[in-house]
Order: structure tokens, then C-alpha cells, then sequence
């Protein structure tokens, strides 16, 4: 297959997508209105239209329960974390650059939505301050670039930003949030300008790591997992983080299909995040402990290599991991934390299987509640 000469049509209104009724036009029009809508056509031909429930379907395409009342716009606290437009620290050693405010397609349960809405102004398309108080901090050796996609930029703006980054010496570590790899595989295959860039700042001691988002082991096309081998050809690490979504990947069979072929692929399963309680989310959200049951199921049927993702949530207060559930409690313990006195913490509840989110759980007040061990101090971040 000739992959170079295919340019997928991007499309922004309901009535381009073919698979739609009017009927179905007309009732998601609303949603639309709100949340805005993005596709293309290369990722439109995944979806199976003769299957209502078909789970790429439920990636882009609108649900009517989006507008049940449910959620915040910034469900963990991002704005808390901003120090400059474009720019959050909230991690010591990790700083979030927001480069852009366009994907290629936009996922119906975003947690970031708000970024797409009019008058959104926390995207900076001048990092000038931005590098100027990474450099003020020895302590950043991360820079994850996200949005919005970076890949959706040019490769010539894009290129520009990484090599401003790798200028500052103690950023060891470029990582670039994209699921670009499942939207548009193209953008990578069409593009030998990229694969020149990443290989040239991709350092055998400073690696560029693409954080790729499939939600699905249909989006592993042939064609992406052709990009995925020419990021990795190039000199990227790549690595795979997903939400899971009710619909699209809340069954064990799924995961586990889908981190089993990516560890195939070289793609190594990172993070499993349970779905942010953001405005509009309600109907793709999986309950903590409906989650934690598909995640380890999952894993039974998993080799070491596929089974190194953290079933997680990123809460306002930090990354915490679900551990697990013994008898009738369940078992949380602080990932990352923005406050050193949090980190490897851990908390037990009383189970809670309606619980969707950490706060659900606290009132009352945890059951017990575990300062950190020696050995959680020391885990890796």
C-alpha cells in the first residue's frame, strides 16, 4: 500500500459525516453547539455504522447525554497549577506546555474541552516565558508538550519549540502528547521532515518520548502501526496512555487486546486513566471499582511487558493510583503529588461501587489513611 499520497478531508460539521442520519443530524445539533466537533475522514472509515454502539463511533461522534448536567470544565484544577499562559507546573521535576488548540479529531469525553471553546485564551503560541522560567528551574528535567495536539502544528513550529527545549540543559526528557498516531497516521507518514527532527533532538541520552492515545485496538491500522515504526525508527520511545470509557474499552477483553498489541508493537502501555469528571463526560464514565475489576481481569491474560500501564485518575491533588480492594474497602495510593507530604501516600475507603471519582469517596473522611512508606517514597515517578 502506497501510504505517502493519502491526505485524509478533515471534517468540522455533523452533516459531512456520511454515516448520520438527518435525524441523528438534527437531535445532536445541540451537542455541537456546546462541545465542539472534529473528525476526518480516514477516522470516520474506522466506525462500523451498522453498529449504534460502535466503540469508534463513541470516540467522535456525539451523544445527546452530553448535555445532561454533570462535571466542571477543568475537573483537576489545571488553572491551580498555570504560572505563565501556556505553561503548568505542577510536579516538581515535569512542566506541561500548552502548544496548540486544535486536535486532529476531538475525543467526546476531552478533559480538556474547554480549551476549544470561544474566548479560551490559555494556549501560548509564544513560549518565550515560558523557557525562561524552565531554565529558572533545575529541577524541570520533563517537558511534556500537549493541548490540543502538538502534531497537528506544522512540523517546522513544532521543531522550533523542541529546540529551544533542548538547549536548556537539564531537560533531559521531551515528551509529546499526541493521538495523532490513531487520528491521522498520515501526518506522520506523509512527513519526512518530522522523522528528521525528532531523530536529530531524540539524543541516545535525552530522548523524545510520543505518549500516543489508542482507546481501542481497532485504531491500530496499518497504517498507524507503519507510523508508529518510523517514530520508533527515528529514535522516539513510544508509549501509550488511555482513558477508559465506558463503551469504547470497558471490557477486560479490550484492554487487553489492545495493550497486548501495542507491547507487540513496541508501544509500552503507560497509563490507564479512569475518565475526568469534566462537563459533558457523564456518559462515558466507568465507576472506580467497575474499573479496577476490567483493569485486573485485563491483566490475567497479559505478559509482563504489556502489563506495565497504572490504573490512575489525575486529581486536582495529584496522580493517584488505584491499588486495589480487600474485603470491603478499596485502596487508593498517591502516584505523583504536587505536595511532597502526599506522595506514595495511601488511603483506604469503604467500597463504593457508584463512586466515579476520588471525591465520591471522601465524606466522610478515608477509613484509614496511610502516611507513606519508605519503599513508596522511593518509587519511581
Amino acid at each position: 500500500m502506497d501510504f505517502i499520497k493519502i491526505r485524509p478531508r478533515y471534517i468540522n460539521k455533523l452533516d459531512q459525516v456520511a454515516g448520520l442520519s438527518e435525524e441523528d443530524r438534527q437531535q445532536l445539533k445541540p451537542v455541537t453547539d456546546k462541545f465542539v466537533f472534529r473528525s476526518n475522514d480516514y477516522y470516520q472509515s474506522l466506525i462500523d455504522w451498522n453498529d449504534p454502539d460502535d466503540p469508534i463511533r463513541r470516540i467522535v461522534v456525539p451523544d445527546i447525554q452530553e448535555l445532561d448536567e454533570f462535571g466542571e470544565m477543568d475537573a483537576s484544577d489545571e488553572h491551580s497549577y498555570t504560572v505563565l499562559k501556556g505553561l503548568e507546573h505542577k510536579y516538581p521535576d515535569t512542566a506541561l506546555l500548552l502548544v496548540n488548540n486544535v486536535c486532529g479529531a476531538y475525543c467526546r469525553f476531552c478533559f480538556r474541552k474547554r480549551l476549544f471553546t470561544d474566548g479560551n485564551d490559555e494556549v501560548t503560541n509564544d513560549i518565550t516565558e515560558a523557557l525562561a522560567y524552565i531554565r529558572r528551574h533545575p529541577e524541570i528535567n520533563n517537558v511534556l508538550l500537549s493541548g490540543g495536539d502538538p502534531l497537528i502544528m506544522s512540523t517546522g513550529k513544532l521543531g522550533l519549540i523542541i529546540k529551544q527545549l533542548r538547549e536548556v540543559d537539564h531537560v533531559r526528557i521531551i515528551r509529546i502528547g499526541t493521538k495523532m498516531t490513531a487520528f491521522d497516521p498520515y501526518r506522520i507518514l506523509n512527513d519526512p521532515s518530522l522523522l528528521e527532527m525528532l531523530s536529530q533532538y531524540s539524543l541516545p541520552d535525552r530522548k523524545i518520548f510520543v505518549m500516543a492515545h489508542f482507546n481501542h485496538p481497532r485504531e491500530l491500522t496499518e497504517p498507524a502501526l507503519k507510523g508508529l515504526q518510523l517514530l520508533q525508527k527515528a529514535g522516539a520511545i513510544t508509549v501509550n496512555q488511555s482513558p477508559l470509557i465506558r463503551g469504547v474499552n470497558d471490557k477486560p477483553e479490550v484492554i487487553a487486546e489492545l495493550f497486548g498489541r501495542l507491547s507487540y508493537n513496541g508501544v509500552i502501555p503507560y497509563y490507564l486513566f479512569l475518565c475526568r469528571p469534566t462537563a459533558g463526560n457523564e456518559p462515558y464514565v466507568v465507576p472506580i471499582e467497575r474499573g479496577l475489576e476490567i483493569f485486573q481481569e485485563a491483566r490475567r491474560h497479559l505478559a509482563g511487558l504489556a502489563k506495565q500501564a497504572r490504573l490512575c485518575m489525575s486529581h486536582r491533588t495529584g496522580k493517584i493510583e488505584v491499588v486495589g480492594k480487600m474485603d470491603k474497602k478499596i485502596v487508593f495510593r498517591y502516584h505523583r503529588a504536587p505536595n511532597p507530604l502526599d506522595f506514595g501516600r495511601m488511603m483506604i475507603f469503604d467500597s463504593d461501587p457508584a463512586a466515579g471519582w476520588l471525591d465520591d469517596y471522601m465524606t466522610p473522611e478515608p477509613v484509614i489513611n496511610l502516611a507513606a512508606t519508605s519503599q513508596a517514597q522511593t518509587a519511581s515517578g
